[in-house]
């Protein structure tokens, strides 16, 4: 058998099975609004069963759309407890993808490891060049001309997991700071949809720490 020759992980999937998929986001909403757009447009073959933040800012969107909303909140004392929380969140509802639409908290490995592949992360470009608070300033200040987007699996090792959908879009001199950041944001609309959809039409092998894009 091919799989056991060149020891693959193999799966069979239909395409009339509407995977599940969970949503984790924070205060920055335009990934989330994209997303759920899109998904009430028919543009993207799932379910979401819930969306999961540590800020409230997200439930008004949520309840537009009527999708259960659960508000975790985390603090350094609490966030082992939140995420167990949210792991048997996920079980429960039989999630089959997690979605970061731009979630500003790190998992622990544990929570990783868990959900190996099937969690898709979204970011600026920026890194590892402007790491850090205000990526958007540091680069205008530096007087960039590019600005990009990066959709990929998350790992262990932080925004080093297999790369999914990447694009770039040029800026100069007249832009203002702003300007930069309704770019880049328009940008991560655009990437992380892209990575959706390959990953629901499961178009995406991983290999190693590289992906092959069936498009």
């Amino acid at each position: 058998m091919i799989a056991s020759k060149f020891q693959m992980i193999w799966n069979l999937s239909f395409t009339d099975e509407r995977p599940r998929v969970a949503i984790f986001t924070s205060s920055h909403l335009h990934c989330l609004h994209d997303l759920l757009y899109r998904h009430k447009d028919g543009q993207l073959n799932c379910d979401i069963p819930f969306i999961i933040s540590n800020h409230p800012d997200a439930k008004t969107v949520a309840g537009y759309y009527g999708i259960p909303f659960h508000h975790y909140p985390i603090t350094k004392q609490n966030k082992l407890g939140q995420e167990r929380k949210a792991m048997e969140l996920i079980k429960k509802e039989n999630i089959d993808l997690i979605v970061l639409a731009r979630y500003h908290q790190i998992f622990t490995g544990k929570f990783v490891s868990a959900f190996h592949n099937r969690i898709i992360n979204i970011h600026h470009s920026f890194l590892p060049a402007f790491a850090g608070r205000n990526p958007y300033l540091q680069a205008f200040n530096k007087g960039v001309k590019i600005i990009g987007a990066t959709s990929h699996y998350v790992t262990e090792a932080l925004d080093e997991g297999p790369i999914i959908e990447q694009s770039t879009v040029r800026v100069s001199h007249r832009d203002s700071l702003d300007d930069l950041v309704r770019k880049g944001e328009d940008l991560e609309k655009v990437v992380l949809n892209r990575a959706v959809r390959l990953a629901l039409e499961k178009k995406i092998l991983n290999y190693g720490n590289k992906t092959v894009i069936f498009d």
